[in-house]
C-alpha cells in the first residue's frame, strides 16, 4: 500500500470465542493493518475479520488438500513467505491466529525470526490461549499443586517424566505417535502405546479427562471423564486437549523444611 515505508509484521490472537476474547490492542492492530492474514477455525471467524479489514486473506489454503500428502513444515514455509512477500512492499502486515498466537503456532515465531533477519519490526500480541480456557472451564487453579504441559508426541518420543502430583496436560492429542507432520489423527495403537507408558506413575482406572474449548459463544466446551485405559477408544479431534489430574498427594521436602526451619505441622 505505501511503497516508500518500510513494512512491519504483528501477530495477534483473537482467542478462542469469536470477537469476544481478543484485546483492544489486538483488534485495532487488524483495523489498521494495510493488509491482514489469518489461520482461524472457521467461516464466522473469518466473517467477522473481514469485517473489520476487508484486505483479508485466509492461510488456510496452504494445508494440504483432501488425498494431498503435504508435510505440515512445507505447509508452514509458504505461509510464512506469503506475508513476507507483503512485508517487503512495505506494507504493515497483521496476523490473526486464533488463541493465543505463540502457543502451538509455530507459524509466528518462524515469520517473525525471518522479517527480523530481513529487517523488519515484528512482535507478538498475546491472546487468551485453550489452556486459560482449560482452568477456567474446569474450575481448576494450577497454582494449587502446579502443571506442566507437553505436546503428546513429544511426550512419547523423548524421556519426559511427570510428576504425578501434579496436573498434566497432553497437547494435540489426536495426532498423538505421528513424526511425520503429515497427519491429521492418530490410531488406538498409538494411544495404546502412550496409556501403557503414562501407567507407569498413573493407574489405569485414574481418571482424565478430554477437553475441547468453546470456539462460539453459544458452545459449550467438551469436558469427558474417562479411565485412562479407556483413551485408546475415545473420540478425538485435532482441538483435543488431554487433562490427566493428580493421582498422588504433594510430597514434603524434610530436607529443605530442615534448612528453612519450618516443622510440617506449621503447613498444615
Amino acid at each position: 500500500m505505501h511503497e516508500s515505508s518500510k513494512g512491519s509484521l504483528v501477530f495477534v490472537g483473537t482467542g478462542l470465542q469469536l470477537a469476544g476474547q481478543i484485546s483492544v490492542l489486538s483488534r485495532s492492530y487488524i483495523e489498521n493493518a494495510d493488509r491482514v492474514f489469518s489461520i482461524v477455525p472457521d467461516a464466522f471467524a473469518e466473517e467477522w475479520l473481514i469485517s473489520l479489514n476487508p484486505n483479508h486473506t485466509s492461510l488456510q489454503s496452504y494445508y494440504a488438500q483432501a488425498d494431498e500428502v503435504k508435510n505440515r513444515r512445507h505447509t508452514y514455509k509458504q505461509m510464512v513467505e506469503a506475508m513476507l512477500v507483503a512485508v517487503r512492499k512495505g506494507e504493515q502486515v497483521v496476523c490473526a491466529l486464533y488463541g493465543h498466537p505463540g502457543v502451538f503456532a509455530c507459524v509466528s515465531h518462524l515469520a517473525i525470526a525471518q522479517a527480523r533477519t530481513e529487517g523488519f519490526d515484528s512482535y507478538m500480541e498475546p491472546g487468551i490461549s485453550a489452556e486459560a480456557c482449560l482452568w477456567a472451564d474446569l474450575g481448576i487453579d494450577p497454582g494449587q499443586c502446579g502443571h506442566q504441559s507437553f505436546e503428546a508426541t513429544q511426550f512419547l518420543l523423548y524421556q519426559h517424566r511427570p510428576d504425578p502430583s501434579t496436573h498434566l496436560l497432553l497437547w494435540q492429542i489426536a495426532l498423538a505417535g505421528d513424526h511425520t507432520l503429515t497427519q491429521f489423527s492418530t490410531t488406538s495403537d498409538r494411544l495404546q502405546v502412550l496409556v501403557d507408558l503414562l501407567s507407569q506413575w498413573y493407574p489405569l482406572d485414574h481418571e482424565v479427562v478430554i477437553y475441547e474449548a468453546a470456539n462460539l459463544p453459544l458452545q459449550q466446551p467438551r469436558i469427558e471423564r474417562l479411565a485412562l485405559k479407556a483413551l485408546p477408544q475415545a473420540r478425538l479431534t485435532v482441538i483435543s486437549t488431554l487433562l490427566i489430574p493428580p493421582s498422588q498427594a504433594l510430597k514434603l521436602n524434610e530436607i529443605v523444611l530442615a534448612k528453612l526451619g519450618i516443622s510440617a505441622l506449621e503447613l498444615g
